[in-house]
């Protein structure tokens, strides 16, 4: 049953990963996009069926096949695995930030910069280069 929850959880990590770094770049696009457009309306159906569709269900079976994982391989105390839990939580919170900022367009309120989107689209690559380079190396045994 391992491998096959294993299995799972990569699935759906890579699933959630690449919404968490294609949401922020339909955003650069959406702030600039004349509000009330062709294209902003869009984007906005692009963003929800993104943020629920695929990245909602894919954080919740990554955490959850993950966390099972945890349990059943006993990782709960390895020092690199709190460090990767700790990450993954950057990656939680940084994913309701985006799903803030969906609402927001939704409702015409986005208060950034398409520059500002574009500098934000690098945090989930760098949390992810963090949570593989620990899940690889296994530093803290």
């Amino acid at each position: 049953m391992y491998l096959w929850i294993k299995t799972l959880h990569i699935a759906a990590v890579i699933s959630w990963m690449a919404g968490m770094l294609y949401l922020p770049r339909l955003f650069v696009y959406h702030a600039d996009a004349q509000r009330n457009g062709e294209a902003s309306t869009t984007f906005r159906v692009m963003e929800r069926r993104l943020l629920k569709g695929i990245m909602n269900p894919a954080a919740a079976v990554s955490v959850l096949a993950g966390a099972w994982l945890a349990w059943d391989a006993g990782l709960w105390r390895d020092g690199w695995f709190h460090a990767k839990v700790a990450l993954v939580i950057l990656l939680l919170v940084f994913h309701i930030f985006l799903s803030r900022q969906a609402r927001a367009f939704q409702e015409d309120r986005n208060r950034h910069s398409s520059r500002f989107y574009r500098l934000i689209n690098e945090i989930p690559a760098v949390l992810m280069l963090g949570i593989v380079a620990l899940v690889v190396i296994k530093p803290w045994l």
